[in-house]
């Protein structure tokens, strides 16, 4: 916690000692956490006309189109599920065959959550109609709620973005499965971006045999969308800066309005303490992060639990100063060669480019 950390220099740096994530323990409404499925602040002005596609990519080009469209006929009533019945016991008309979704597949760097959010703001529909999320976001909303209580809240809604869409485990293969087919039913499109076809999920991370079906009947939701382009994955992982000291970092916290600091191993030991669906709310007012002694992380369960608290900073554009090991030696060989291997990669490229964003912090 922050107030662990003596005040480097003989005098004071600033009034105020900086703020501390370790001492917040934010409670979450259920309807901010529904309220604030929109796309992250860096994605607030992106459009379909903001998108360069690649020439030589004609993938991109026609993901523009289909999705346009797609935006455009999500306009009207809300649609109802096939087995809703309007007044005076008239049946309501079947909601249409085949896929209520898109599905964006390709690799990293290719624009997939520029046009998922372009998709967002082009869906003629007011804000409170339309949510996006992240895949991890979205079964953390089902932690917060429940699976009954997520699909009320949702089925109202015109359309449902998942960005990220990830399964790596098979309680979360039949919980989304499960989740989607009911919003589904209720007339919700859907549309949804990541790296692996919707028939190919699962594979590699578990033994998929017992899910199959699950996984076969959650791509039949879906129209999969290829786009092509230069594929990061295989660029391996980014070069973390070198970190500063423990006493650059405390004076650079001390100094900067709205920073918070903190040491690594207490703040790992506060996120086992706090709900993930709550990190975006433990950010809340923070302008930089500053955090000593930084140590590779112990075990999964704390490393997925970083992830999540990364993808919330990368999201709200909080630059992260540290001390200690650099963030590519944050995960073991193993945990980066195990199934959450591509959430790791995130994390760390997400990491690194915060760490980069915070170098105006340190006094030169």
């Amino acid at each position: 916690m922050s107030s662990s950390h003596a005040v480097p220099g003989s005098s004071p740096i600033a009034e105020t000692a900086p703020l501390s994530l370790c001492a917040r323990e934010p409670h979450v409404p259920a309807d901010r956490l529904v309220a604030e499925m929109v796309p992250p602040p860096r994605f607030d002005s992106v459009r379909f006309d903001t998108y360069v596609p690649d020439p030589n990519q004609p993938s991109q080009t026609e993901a523009v189109r289909v999705l346009s469209d797609f935006a455009a006929g999500l306009g009207g009533a809300h649609a109802m599920g096939a087995g809703k019945r309007k007044w005076f016991g008239r049946k309501a008309p079947a909601r249409p065959s085949g896929p209520r979704g898109v599905y964006l597949d390709g690799g990293y760097g290719v624009g997939k959550t520029h046009l998922l959010a372009s998709l967002w703001h082009a869906t003629p529909a007011a804000p409170e109609l339309k949510a996006f999320g992240t895949f991890v976001e979205l079964t953390n909303l089902v932690g917060a709620l429940g699976f009954q209580q997520t699909v009320r809240t949702l089925s109202g809604h015109r359309l449902l973005c998942i960005d990220e869409f990830e399964l790596d485990d098979p309680g979360d293969t039949v919980l989304v499965s499960s989740l989607l087919s009911r919003l589904v039913e209720e007339g919700v499109a859907l549309a949804a971006t990541s790296n692996t076809l919707p028939g190919k999920l699962g594979e590699g991370r578990f033994a998929a045999a017992d899910f199959l079906r699950e996984i076969q009947g959650l791509s039949a939701h879906f129209r999969p969308l290829r786009i092509d382009g230069e594929d990061y994955r295989h660029r391996g992982l980014p070069e973390a800066p070198p970190p500063y000291s423990d006493e650059q970092v405390t004076k650079a916290a001390y100094a900067a309005p709205g920073a918070a600091l903190d040491d690594f191993p207490s703040l790992l030991d506060h996120l086992a303490r706090v709900h993930p669906s709550r990190y975006g709310a433990l950010t809340d007012g923070v302008r930089a992060v500053c955090l000593t002694d930084v140590r590779p992380v112990p075990d999964q369960s704390t490393a997925l639990r970083l992830v999540v608290l990364a993808d919330r900073l990368y999201d709200r554009e909080v630059p992260v100063l540290a001390s200690g090991v650099p963030f590519d030696k944050l995960f073991s060989e193993e945990m980066l060669n195990g199934g959450y291997r591509k959430k790791y990669f995130r994390a760390i490229s997400r990491l690194t480019a915060l760490a980069r964003d915070a170098k105006g912090l340190v006094a030169q």
